[in-house]
């Protein structure tokens, strides 16, 4: 059982544990492995998803970010099509190889994508999200009836009930028969909204404790990791720290000689408004790459700023996908576009976010032991191989 913790700052486990609300992970943490790794950057959604089902990072598998420019088509595009992948994944592999396979996922941008190379119809394998739940269709999802089946209506997409709507389905599928693998991929809608160790953060994670207790209780080894961390991301005041590069841009060297693409962008941007801390930006022929270099490297709230093909091996990226320059800025500050396209009217709480170095270090739990796994840099997408071949 591979759990996906979207947006889980290691802080938000530590917190609940400290606070009473997660005995069945506290006990994890005593007696069966707590580890941290490192996730990839950008550290967005789909690249650490796709990362951890496939065991490598995006310049294999080609899934480096959420949303990217197309320079064949001249667009800009969600990156959620499995046309878009160079790689199968590890799910399909179990399923090609007889194992029977589950994937509950909250929202259906990963549908497609985790579901990649998955076959339906002998009842072994099931993919589906809790965003469409109420639409699931035997040839695509291998299921009917996903509602009748979690016995929980439709959640909202903004809301914590996603989550718990994946983690539902998981016991229930166990429950019906034991999968050999599961993968289970929640939202990260109130990491975004609340700090570790707040009431609504800690209630979420006992909610989620629960559902894990029962998925033991079944039989199931659990493996925890997250895609990313989360950071406040909000001067004093509670408005956005933010750097709107396309506006710097411009100015710097006339509006049209660049354009900005903002990995995190999803149809899912009232929580964070398409605001992360990870860019990439597009020069026309004429402009001075270096300048602009040293120039985005002196602003303040920038981490780094990096062309093309040292971004890209610093990062594992694949570099057909990536601009001119990759920029990433520092803990406490966000990437835009121009300030006027972007739509801050639903975030109701001082912004937090990710995409960053400052949100790679993510946790790393699991229900059982591990042995033999040496001194080597983890990353979350070791999640299989460990939970597979060094669980004791």
């Amino acid at each position: 059982m591979a759990v996906c913790i979207d947006g889980s700052e290691p802080d938000y486990i530590e917190c609940a544990i400290a606070a009473g609300v997660m005995p069945v992970v506290g006990e994890w943490v005593q007696s069966g492995a707590n580890l941290r790794a490192d996730c990839v950057v950008p550290s967005f959604t789909n690249p650490n998803n796709i990362s951890i089902v496939t065991g490598v990072p995006p310049d294999v598998h080609g899934i480096c970010g959420n949303y990217f420019y197309d320079r064949d088509t001249d667009t800009e595009v969600m990156m959620n099509d499995p046309k878009y992948l160079r790689t199968g994944t590890l799910l399909a592999a179990f399923a090609d190889a007889g194992a029977s396979v589950a994937v509950v996922t909250a929202k259906d941008k990963l549908r497609t994508l985790l579901g990649y190379g998955l076959t339906y119809g002998d009842g072994r394998v099931i993919c589906f999200s809790a965003e469409r739940a109420d639409s699931v269709i035997q040839c695509e999802n291998g299921i009917l009836d996903a509602l009748g089946l979690v016995g929980l209506s439709l959640p909202s997409v903004y809301s914590a009930d996603l989550s718990e709507f994946v983690f539902a389905a998981g016991v229930r599928l166990m429950a019906e028969r034991r999968f050999d693998l599961m993968y289970l991929s929640t939202t990260d809608y109130i990491q975004h909204k609340h700090a570790p160790g707040t009431e609504e953060a800690n209630a979420f994670y006992a909610m989620m404790d629960g559902y894990l207790g029962q998925l033991v209780a079944q039989g199931a080894i659990v493996a925890l990791t997250a895609d990313h961390g989360m950071n406040a991301k909000h001067k004093s005041d509670g408005s956005p720290r933010v750097i709107y590069l396309q506006d710097v841009l411009n100015d710097w060297l006339g509006p049209r000689a660049s354009r900005v693409i903002l990995p995190i962008t999803d149809p899912y941007v009232v929580h964070h408004g398409a605001l992360g801390s990870f860019a990439t930006a597009y020069l026309a022929d004429h402009v001075d790459l270096a300048d602009v270099i040293n120039r985005l490297e002196t602003l303040p709230g920038i981490d780094c700023a990096l062309n093309r093909v040292d971004g890209c091996r610093k990062f594992e990226l694949p570099e057909d996908r990536m601009g001119d320059v990759i920029i990433v800025s520092y803990k406490d500050t966000v990437l835009g576009g121009a300030a006027d396209d972007h739509d801050l009217s639903g975030l109701n709480e001082p912004l937090r976010s990710h995409g960053g170095i400052s949100e790679q270090t993510v946790p790393l739990i699991f229900s059982r032991p591990l042995g033999g796994i040496g001194k080597r840099r983890l990353r979350n997408f070791d999640l299989f191989d460990l939970a597979l071949n060094h669980t004791l």
